[in-house]
């Protein structure tokens, strides 16, 4: 037998989910915040141990091993990255601090900047001038580099970012740059803006690196770690890793560049939405999950999760590199609940693994929303939790809510009710602003919930919304590791080229993506992928005279590469049409009459992989499911006998009709009053507006 393991670590639990054959196996297991490598090995443990296997053995049979992790955004989150400076070219030193004038809320005087991770102490400038050609118009004062790296040394920097003037043009002071910091600095991370964004605008580039030089050691050392622990225990194989843009890619890859593993976690789950929503005929998501920590929305059309350059909001810095858009709340089991002057909050401080919450018997005081789903009812603490690794119990969690009732001046019950009405009109909320800021209406939208407590508020914020339907998936708790085994070993970079649509220089356009196909022809040969096997997508990024962002779209596609017969002198006027297009399709207009111009080349190569099949209908008979016991729940209109039903128990055709709660293996479905649930084909639920 023949294994591939998808591995997600969020804040508080780490997924697997197993694929043998058309089989899908799936398991959950705390995460260990003091080395999540840990968490990862007990993991895959579990997994030997249920296909009767040892380790070693287990893993001999692993053709692939994909891991998302959120290392990368809990370091941003945590603030406890490396200690970072910046050499960049003298005049240009406080372009972090500047942001474009960009502030997030422009109505909050009292908002303030992001926290420095480049304080203007580390941020140390040099002679040098590349021009936008490429021209040297002042060598680099390489004395000025030595006398940086000396500064930098006694302010005990670990990780050196290097962003000069011009560079992916011309990245030849920075080479050198980079070999004198690595000779001033032994041992020092070193991150060079020409391989971590080589194009423009420069604010752009240089926040990337700047990030990518802060989260980079924190990544590239547990990646090195969990290799190690994979190959001493017997895996052979490369350890694959997802990237924000949606595809996976080899560790090797990412040593360069660790920054595109940020947000990889949440991004696992929204290829895996794209790929169950369109097998089932729901082209058109809203994506939620809600796990320990967080609740991440994102929004699949047309069956695709686009990847797009931009600001990362949630972490208030500029990622340059492509990312699928996922929008961050501070909302999950983990979130603790607590009164401030009187007002009930919740999240987005959270108890995480350890603690925990005050259910888990692992030494946590304050609430949770977990704690909240117990007092209600929701959670049980007879029924087994998390796959039956451990057990809920109500110690402490009576005294929590009544002391927390006393500051609101309401029952313990009553305020346990009311952290489950604020989490869920917060989280609401946030699916409101981010769909009506993309101009898309939810009611046309199909929801799709997974993570551990997706599920259990999916369908009151569906109506709230208006979504007549939500899908859940049966394997909606490790969702995000299923859709690592979903996506695609994949590539996708970009040069900065800036030029009229009208004019453009074939022969450097030519040598610009010969460059992007060199890198992704040796990237994929190194990972065992024939290059001939590839999907290349050669496109352009362009935009109007004025605008701050450009759009990307396909010029060409083929299969393989090195065949850019296409660039010829009628490609701008292709362009010029095809851009057009995808602005009326995006903004609803075009600007006639302007000449649009093309800010850069864009090379996304992927490799088709065998993914987890998806069956899809209802054929088998409707039949009534019929609960065997009941317990007292509050399901939003006070508490009454419920219905609790086992998923053991359910087929396809069998129907749960609520006001019922039906127990999953690694989450709980609540079936509200006036909704139902199905069960389909493939055993996935599909819930409806009864």
């Amino acid at each position: 037998m023949k294994y591939r393991v998808g591995i997600d670590i969020g804040g508080t639990f780490t997924d697997f989910a197993l694929l043998k054959g058309s089989e899908v196996v799936l398991h959950k297991n705390l995460s260990t915040p003091e080395d999540r490598s840990i968490g990862v090995m007990n993991g895959l443990r579990k997994l030997a141990e249920i296909e009767q296997l040892t380790l070693g053995d287990f893993l001999g049979q692993c053709d692939s091993i994909v891991h998302g992790t959120t290392i990368a955004d809990n370091t941003l989150i945590e603030m406890n990255g490396a200690v970072t400076g910046l050499i960049t070219t003298e005049g240009f030193r406080d372009e972090l601090e500047y942001r474009r004038g960009y502030k997030e809320d422009i109505w909050d005087v009292r908002l303030e900047p992001p926290q420095q991770i480049a304080p203007r102490r580390r941020r140390l400038t040099v002679p040098e001038r590349v021009l936008f050609d490429g021209t040297v118009y002042k060598p680099l004062d390489e004395s000025a580099v030595r006398e940086c790296c000396r500064k930098l040394k006694k302010q005990n920097v670990e990780s050196v970012a290097i962003s000069l003037l011009f560079s992916f043009v011309n990245p030849v002071h920075e080479k050198r740059a980079a070999e004198i910091v690595a000779e001033e600095m032994p041992g020092v991370h070193i991150s060079r803006s020409y391989e971590v964004l080589p194009r423009a605008p420069e604010y752009d580039r240089t926040s990337t690196t700047v990030v990518n030089a802060y989260v980079g050691p924190r990544v590239t050392s547990y990646l090195e770690k969990l290799v190690e622990r994979l190959k001493q225990a017997g895996y052979r194989n490369q350890l694959m890793v997802m990237q924000a843009s949606g595809g996976v890619m080899t560790r090797e890859y990412m040593e360069g560049s660790p920054i595109r593993v940020l947000a990889s976690g949440p991004a696992g789950g929204v290829v895996g939405s794209a790929h169950v929503g369109t097998a089932k005929g729901y082209p058109n998501l809203l994506c939620v999950d809600m796990g320990g920590t967080s609740y991440d929305m994102s929004v699949v059309l047309n069956g695709t999760a686009p990847a797009e350059a931009g600001w990362n909001m949630h972490h208030r810095y500029l990622i340059g590199v492509p990312m699928v858009k996922v929008e961050t709340l501070g909302a999950g089991g983990g979130s603790i609940c607590h009164a401030n002057s009187g007002a009930l909050e919740v999240g987005p401080a959270s108890a995480g693994a350890a603690p925990g919450p005050i259910c888990y018997g692992r030494g946590g005081t304050q609430p949770t929303v977990t704690d909240a789903l117990l007092m209600m009812g929701i959670l049980s603490a007879d029924t087994d939790f998390a796959g039956g690794s451990f057990s809920l119990s109500r110690q402490g969690v009576d005294e929590a809510f009544q002391k927390l009732g006393n500051d609101l001046g309401v029952s313990a019950e009553q305020a346990a009710f009311d952290c489950w009405r604020v989490v869920n009109a917060n989280m609401t909320q946030a699916v409101r602003r981010t769909v009506a800021g993309k101009g898309i209406d939810p009611k046309d939208m199909v929801m799709l919930a997974y993570g551990g407590n997706g599920p259990v508020f999916a369908a009151v914020q569906a109506e709230d919304l208006g979504i007549d339907k939500v899908l859940v998936p049966k394997a909606s708790p490790t969702f995000s590791a299923l859709g690592t085994l979903v996506a695609n070993p994949s590539i996708d970079e970009e040069r900065s080229y800036i030029a009229p649509a009208n004019a453009l220089d074939t022969d450097k356009l030519n040598s610009l993506w010969t460059d992007l196909e060199k890198r992704a022809a040796k990237y994929f040969q190194d990972a065992g992928f024939a290059p001939d096997k590839l999907t290349a997508h050669y496109q352009m990024k362009m935009r109007y005279p004025g605008q701050n962002w450009a759009l990307a779209f396909d010029v060409k596609t083929n299969r393989g590469l090195h065949d850019l017969a296409f660039v010829d002198g009628g490609l701008g006027a292709r362009a010029i049409e095809a851009f057009n297009a995808r602005h009326m399709e995006e903004f609803g207009h075009i600007r006639e009459g302007e000449m649009p111009e093309v800010t850069g080349v864009r090379l996304v190569t992927q490799i088709d992989t065998p993914s987890p099949s998806v069956a899809r209908g209802f054929t088998a008979p409707v039949r009534r499911a019929q609960a065997t016991r009941q317990r007292r729940a509050n399901l939003g209109r006070g508490f009454q006998p419920t219905d609790i039903i086992s998923s053991a128990e359910l087929e396809p055709g069998s129907e749960v009709v609520g006001p019922a709660i039906i127990e999953e293996t690694f989450t709980t479905i609540v079936v509200y009053p006036g909704w139902k649930a199905r069960v389909d084909d493939a055993r996935d639920y599909e819930l409806t507006r009864a």
